[in-house]
C-alpha cells in the first residue's frame, strides 16, 4: 500500500510539473522571435544602456536580441508606437509629445501604443564651454553664440533650445554626435554645447582631460522658471561627476524610461520587466547610471501607461501601480 501511495504521489507530481511545463511552453508560444530596443547614436548612454539591457534580457529569456542604432527617444517611440521596433528607451518629455500627438516625426499622430515598462536613469541638463571663453553663466552666453545641441530631434535638441530661449539667451543652434560638438568646441567653432545625456558625459570628459572647461549650472532663479515651464525636476550634478567641478552643481533634469509596444505579449513583458528588475547589480555592470533603474522609482513616469506585463511583476512585488498608469 505504502509503495503504491509513492508511486501515486510520485505520479501526480510528474503530472504537475508536466502541466507547468506545458504551461510556460504555451506562454511562449506568442513570444516574438527576436527583439530589437532601440537606443541612440553609437557611443552615447542610450546606446550602451540599450544593448547591455538587451544582451542581459536575450541571455535570461534565451531568445534573440540587440541594441539598434537609432535617432534617440523620438524616434524610438515612433517605432515601437508602429511595431518596428519591441523595446525601447525615451525620456519623458518626447513620450508626453509624442502621446499627445505632437511628436516632431508625426505630427498629429496620436503614438498610443507604446507603454512603461521600467525607470532608467536622470538625464541632466548641463551647459559646457571652454574657460577661456570667459563664460561662467547662463546670462554671459553672448547673442549670437554658436551652441551644440546635440543630434537633430534628440532629446537636448527637442527641449534645450526651448530651455535657453525661456531663458533669454539669443543663439546661433548647431547640431551633430556629442564627440563632433566636443571637437568643435575645442577648435572654436563652437561658443557652448548644452547637452542633455547621462552622467558623466564622455565627450566632457575627454575636453577636460585635453583643456579648461566651464561647467555652468542654473542659477536658483533659473532653476524655477525652467521647472515652471517644462516638463523636468530639480537635479544636482555632484562634484564627483567632473575634474572641473569644486562642488555640486544646479541643473535640471527628464526621467528616462525603457518601453515596449502595448500588444507585445504580456507573459513576455512580464519576463523582461522581472529579469531587469531581479537584476540591478547586473544591470549596473552596463552602466553605472543603472543605480536608479529600480522599482521604486516607477512613480517618476506621469505620462505613459505601464504595459500590463510589467504591473504584474510589480503588483506581485508589492510595488502600487496607480491607476491612471495601467492601460485601460
Amino acid at each position: 500500500m505504502r509503495l503504491l501511495s509513492t508511486k501515486l504521489l510520485a505520479g501526480t507530481i510528474a503530472g504537475s510539473l508536466l502541466v507547468a511545463a506545458a504551461a510556460a511552453q504555451a506562454d511562449r508560444s506568442e513570444w516574438p522571435d527576436n527583439f530589437t530596443v532601440g537606443t541612440a547614436s553609437q557611443g552615447g548612454t542610450y546606446f550602451v544602456y540599450g544593448s547591455g539591457w538587451a544582451n542581459l534580457v536575450a541571455n535570461e529569456l534565451g531568445i534573440s536580441g540587440g541594441g539598434e542604432v537609432t535617432g534617440g527617444p523620438n524616434q524610438n517611440l515612433a517605432l515601437v508606437h508602429t511595431g518596428d521596433l519591441a523595446l525601447g528607451l525615451t525620456t519623458m518629455g518626447p513620450a508626453a509629445e509624442a502621446l499627445a500627438g505632437n511628436s516632431p516625426l508625426a505630427p498629429g499622430v496620436a503614438m498610443d501604443n507604446v507603454c512603461a515598462l521600467f525607470p532608467m536613469y536622470e538625464t541632466p541638463f548641463s551647459i559646457t564651454a571652454l574657460a577661456d571663453s570667459g563664460i561662467t553663466s547662463i546670462s554671459e552666453i553672448p547673442d549670437g553664440a554658436r551652441i551644440g545641441f546635440g543630434p537633430s530631434a534628440s532629446t537636448s535638441d527637442t527641449y534645450f533650445p526651448a530651455i535657453l530661449e525661456e531663458l533669454g539667451v539669443d543663439f546661433d543652434r548647431r547640431n551633430g554626435g556629442w564627440t563632433d560638438l566636443g571637437g568643435q568646441l575645442q577648435d572654436g567653432l563652437l561658443d557652448v554645447i548644452a547637452f542633455a545625456a547621462g552622467i558623466p558625459i564622455p565627450a566632457v570628459s575627454q575636453l577636460e582631460v585635453q583643456t579648461d572647461v566651464n561647467i555652468i549650472e542654473f542659477t536658483e532663479e533659473e532653476q524655477a522658471q525652467v521647472l515652471e515651464a517644462f516638463p523636468v525636476a530639480p537635479f544636482q550634478i555632484p562634484a564627483s561627476t567632473y575634474e572641473t567641478l569644486e562642488e555640486d552643481a544646479r541643473a535640471v533634469s527628464m526621467w528616462n524610461f525603457a518601453i515596449a509596444g502595448c500588444d507585445l505579449p504580456e507573459s513576455f513583458v512580464y519576463e523582461v520587466t522581472k529579469v531587469t528588475m531581479e537584476n540591478n547589480d547586473r544591470m549596473q555592470e552596463v552602466h553605472r547610471s543603472a543605480v536608479t533603474s529600480v522599482p521604486e522609482n516607477i512613480d517618476k513616469n506621469t505620462v505613459l501607461p505601464f504595459h500590463p506585463g510589467a504591473v504584474r511583476w510589480y503588483e506581485e512585488n508589492g510595488y502600487e501601480v496607480p491607476e491612471e498608469r495601467k492601460l485601460n
